[in-house]
């Protein structure tokens, strides 16, 4: 991130504003993505995370770690966002498979079909297995976040890569038999 971008920001200028938000708008879209499935709830957390990185900007110490910051912020933010209609605790054992996609001819399973397949498994474990595998959370990290055991979250996390093992042998590898 340019650093004069930055600079814009904590002066609160609109077009520092406007830069930031047309070069970070598209990441933090994606990582709300790993996380939400309605559009509307992106669109809102998406806006609650602008605002406050526009507004806690001064809090940022290291201009080099804006993205991580920000990155952050939103992460928290669609935690925030699940928490409100997910019991963590609870584990679904049904995962949908309908209109699941199957892989083309290829064998080798790419990063964007495992991404993919993400979204076919209960949103408890694709929550804990983004925050730990992707976004580098520890299990006490994730527990704290959210007010669940670290064995909850262990487990959630197991439980996430079984179905995403059973997705990737069903469906990717099923032309491959």
């Amino acid at each position: 991130m340019d650093v004069k971008i930055i600079q814009a920001c904590r002066k609160q200028q609109r077009e520092g504003q406007r830069l930031l938000y047309e070069q970070m708008g598209s990441k933090l879209y994606y990582t709300c993505k790993r996380y939400l499935k309605k559009e509307e709830d992106i669109e809102e957390v998406m806006a609650d995370a602008f605002y406050t990185i526009f507004t806690k900007i001064e809090q940022l110490k290291e201009d080099y770690a804006f993205e991580a910051w920000a990155r952050k912020i939103t992460v928290n933010l669609c935690l925030l966002q699940l928490k409100k209609n997910i019991n963590f605790n609870l584990y679904i054992d049904e995962v949908s498979y309908s209109n699941q996609p199957l892989a083309d001819d290829v064998t080798e399973l790419e990063e964007a079909d495992l991404l993919n397949f993400l979204n076919y498994i209960p949103e408890g474990c694709r929550t804990i297995f983004s925050l730990f595998v992707i976004e580098g959370f520890s299990h006490k990290e994730i527990a704290e976040q959210l007010g669940i055991s670290e064995g909850t979250s262990k487990s959630q996390l197991n439980a996430s890569k079984s179905k995403l093992k059973e997705l990737v042998n069903t469906f990717y590898y099923q032309k491959a038999k």
